[in-house]
């Protein structure tokens, strides 16, 4: 096991007119598990492929177990790495893809055999070994990839969306074995995707990144629950995080936001937070969950009712997506209510807000406002 250290990481492509990674810092801890998110085209597989080894760095220092590796070969940097393509020796049996690398390396016959069997094992793989890559299933064909990684015993596993050739049900399956294979071998990982389900199910810690910089880093339900700016607000969360232009002022000892018809006090905002912004047009956010057709008891004394209309309604069995107006005014939002919602299109009907789960980001910044303790 190993720890990875990046520092002020930068990638520069030939032709390319901004760089595609700038000054990227992150630590991974001895056997954590870590996600690069993000959408395509944010630099975080160019960020993997310079640990691996596969990209030259235009700037910065990769070091592992405090030692720099900028120059050391991808052979000699102790790094099993699985592609989004599963990458397999078409014309090799199960068994010899595993092997590969270990033959490669010397490893005596008896020890590269008990180390394939073992991981065949452990893997659901054993009756697969003597079939070749185009008798598999996707699921089968990935389960080898992550196979002849493991079989290497090596320092950090590099994943480059390797879930992402797979349907839904494979994919939350090799996704959960993944889970279970890292927790039992303890292995430092650093996993890409632009899957915000993987980031928030697999991660010990995600680092969130966009136009090739690093937006926020930390675990998965702190950077859901507390997002750095409007554009972690917007990519993490399913429906996405609702936000709309509010207007602030003092009411009492107290700061309100406007929006659309609406009041609602913000008792998470002591007023002294907010003090450089009252009188001026603010970001306000709320997921969708925090949006109640009926309030639970607990939240039914602070709850703020607001006048809706229905533009649409999305069943998803568990749970309904309702598509709503504010008031008379065109601000849309989306709701996370019931199943067993009562509302039909059209409808017009108040909607409860929980004041405390709002957050509020600068205008020009879109950096998150802080809240004062």
């Amino acid at each position: 096991m190993a720890t990875v250290t990046i520092d002020k990481l930068s990638k520069h492509y030939a032709g390319g007119s901004e760089p595609a990674v700038k000054g990227v810092s992150l630590d991974v801890a001895d056997g954590e598990f870590m996600v690069l998110l993000g959408p395509s085209g944010c630099g975080k597989s160019s960020v993997l492929r310079m640990i691996a080894g596969l990209e030259p760095i235009t700037s910065g220092t990769v070091a592992i177990d405090g030692r720099p590796v900028n120059h050391v070969p991808a052979k000699d940097r102790d790094i099993a790495m699985v592609f989004q393509s599963y990458a397999l020796y078409p014309h090799m049996t199960v068994h010899a893809n595993l092997a590969f690398g270990l033959r490669r390396r010397s490893v005596p016959v008896d020890e590269i055999d008990r180390r394939v069997r073992g991981v065949a094992e452990k893997l659901g793989l054993t009756p697969f070994l003597a079939r070749k890559p185009h008798a598999l299933s996707g699921g089968q064909r990935q389960r080898v990839a992550l196979g002849r990684a493991i079989v290497r015993n090596p320092k950090v596993f590099l994943f480059d969306e390797p879930l992402s050739n797979l349907d839904a049900a494979l994919r939350v399956s090799t996704r959960n074995e993944l889970i279970k294979q890292q927790h039992e071998l303890g292995t430092t990982t650093i996993y890409v995707t632009h899957d915000q389900v993987e980031a928030m199910t697999m991660g010990d810690r995600i680092c969130i990144m966009n136009k090739g910089e690093v937006v926020q880093i930390g675990k998965p339900l702190e950077v859901y629950r507390n997002p750095a700016d409007a554009f972690v607000a917007r990519f993490l969360g399913n429906p996405p995080m609702n936000l709309l232009p509010a207007r602030l002022e003092a009411s009492g000892d107290r700061a309100a936001a406007h929006f659309a018809d609406v009041t609602v006090e913000l008792p998470g905002y002591p007023i002294a937070a907010l003090e450089p912004y009252l009188g001026a047009t603010v970001t306000l956010g709320v997921r969708p969950e925090d949006l109640y057709e009926a309030p639970p008891s607990a939240l039914a004394a602070r709850a703020q009712q607001i006048a809706t209309r229905v533009l649409a309604i999305e069943p998803l069995g568990a749970e309904t997506l309702l598509m709503l107006t504010i008031g008379d005014s065109r601000q849309e939002i989306v709701a996370r209510v019931g199943r067993d919602t009562s509302l039909r299109l059209g409808d017009t009907a108040p909607i409860a807000l929980d004041p405390n789960a709002i957050h509020l980001f600068d205008p020009v910044t879109t950096k998150a406002i802080a809240r004062l303790a």
